[in-house]
């Protein structure tokens, strides 16, 4: 008869929950929705899949020889790593032409490997992939802020119907080194006003308010918007 608490089972449940934890403490710092309690709950249930799974295994496989064993220890694990990736998906938010919570959607990801690697008792591989999904948490952040990056943004413009001024604007927007990928054209043939939607590509340190000002000064312009 197993015993009522089983002190290997519950090491393995304190270290999947003290690592998921560990994980998700960066993720709250940082005020992202999965935060510390997530990431301990997640690969927390993780670590009881794994060893739910076993015990399956041990208990209800035929060992005899006779038959196949019958019972496939990895088949709640896998069904783990689906229903994580739904868990994933929520904390995705796509915000204009932005997508945010990707990261954390991986660190979740992680927590649940994490959470199966401690239930299955690859302790070692839990504490190395915690130590490194931390440490690449915290110091990739450094690297990536001085990657010159590329910014996607809509730039709307409100003007009269002037000849040529489509082409003006997007000079002004070459001159602030500022990249056109499409733009939408919009005439209201009764008012003779034009509307413009420009979605462009720039670096991150090119200052956008400079082209606001610069397309407020061309003639004709009534309205500009960045967003």
């Amino acid at each position: 008869m197993e015993p009522f608490i089983d002190l290997d089972v519950v090491f393995r449940l304190l270290l999947a929950s003290a690592l998921g934890a560990l994980i998700g403490f960066e993720r709250e710092v940082h005020g992202r929705p999965a935060g510390f309690r997530t990431h301990l709950l997640v690969s927390l249930g993780s670590c009881l899949f794994a060893v739910v799974s076993i015990d399956f295994y041990r208990i209800f496989g035929n060992f005899g020889g006779t038959v196949p064993v019958g019972v496939d220890p990895g088949r709640i694990a896998a069904q783990v790593v689906t229903g994580i990736g739904f868990l994933g998906a929520g904390a995705i938010i796509r915000d204009k032409a932005a997508i945010r919570g990707l990261t954390t959607a991986a660190c979740l990801w992680v927590a649940a490997a994490i959470g199966l690697s401690c239930g299955a008792g690859r302790f070692g591989a839990a504490i190395v992939v915690a130590l490194f999904a931390v440490l690449s948490l915290l110091l990739l952040k450094k690297v990536e802020s001085r990657i010159r990056k590329d910014t996607y943004i809509d730039v709307k413009l409100w003007s009269t119907d002037l000849d040529g001024q489509q082409a003006r604007v997007e000079k002004c927007m070459e001159e602030c080194l500022v990249q056109v990928l499409n733009v939408v054209v919009e005439k209201d043939l009764e008012s003779g006003n034009i509307f413009l939607d420009f979605y462009v590509k720039h670096k991150a340190d090119v200052i956008v308010g400079d082209l606001l000002d610069r397309i407020a000064l061309i003639q004709g312009v009534k309205k500009v918007r960045m967003g």
